[in-house]
């Protein structure tokens, strides 16, 4: 069975960053993570889209998603670079669909563009955004990616929608990168997957859910006559750092059987040791190769 992989590097947003005092080193730190996977057998790096750090807003750092892959992407030279996942509600979708094609540009065609209708409430009060409800989030949501899909493939689009709307924009240079959704909606967002995405990420790291949720997207890609093999499906494991090789191993194996071809890992302390990164490296990516 083969199996790509990608690694988040570490940003802040899960305290991952609190036992370096200096901002300048943090971000070093995270560059290093990145520099170590453009190394090694990696597909990808991944950033989150948060503005403060989690379970609980902390006064520490937590890099910005979008200015981090932009750095990144200069910092790095063959690894891609994807948000898991940009959420909606922070930037106007035609924004968006322009910040993504500059910074496809800036990586030489390796950007995953992520993005997800959002779910943070705190974060999205305190910066002074409207919060609302899961059912206009999700309306939201379908409206920016029919936006940002015209943005990358039309030279002047046009919508007029309930939340959004757009008069003949001009996305120059237009380029359309790889277009990740995340979230297991399966009416929303599974099939705006089925739609429009090139990658999606669901599950949690649960074969169970996993195989249930691609089972919804390959029912709405057989609906929409869209070729569910074309669609690349992660889901994301917070690596247990006691867990031996084997077991990690057979997790991935349970993944792949429940229908996922692409697995994140986020590995705990990476911004300190890459030791785990390496295991991972040494161990694990090459027996789905």
């Amino acid at each position: 069975m083969s199996v790509d992989f990608g690694v988040f590097v570490p940003q802040g947003w899960k305290m991952d960053l609190v036992e370096i005092a200096d901002p300048e080193e943090q971000y070093e730190a995270m560059t290093a993570v990145a520099r170590v996977a453009d190394a090694g057998p990696w597909d990808s790096i991944w950033l989150y889209d948060h503005f403060h750090t989690w379970p609980e807003p902390s006064m520490n750092t937590t890099f910005e998603c979008w200015t981090a892959t932009s750095t990144l992407a200069r910092d790095t030279s063959r690894v891609n670079i994807g948000q898991m996942v940009g959420c909606n509600g922070y930037r106007q979708p035609s924004l968006y669909a322009k910040i993504a094609s500059t910074v496809d540009v800036a990586s030489k065609g390796r950007l995953y563009a992520g993005l997800g209708a959002g779910w943070y409430e705190h974060e999205w009060k305190a910066y002074g955004y409207q919060w609302a409800d899961v059912p206009t989030r999700m309306a939201e949501f379908r409206e920016a990616v029919e936006i940002i899909n015209k943005m990358w493939t039309e030279d002047r689009p046009v919508h007029q929608g309930k939340h959004f709307s757009i008069d003949a924009p001009i996305n120059q240079p237009r380029r359309k990168p790889s277009f990740w959704l995340g979230g297991g909606g399966e009416k929303v967002t599974l099939k705006l997957v089925a739609q429009y995405a090139d990658g999606c990420n669901v599950g949690g790291g649960d074969p169970a859910v996993v195989k249930h949720k691609l089972g919804v997207l390959r029912a709405h890609c057989d609906r929409l006559g869209r070729d569910y093999g074309r669609i690349r499906k992660s889901t994301t494991i917070e690596l247990d750092l006691n867990q031996s090789t084997k077991d990690t191993i057979a997790h991935v194996e349970r993944l792949a059987d429940a229908g996922a071809d692409y697995v994140l890992f986020y590995v705990p302390r990476v911004a300190y040791d890459h030791s785990h990164l390496l295991r991972l490296a040494e161990e694990v990516v090459p027996q789905f190769s």
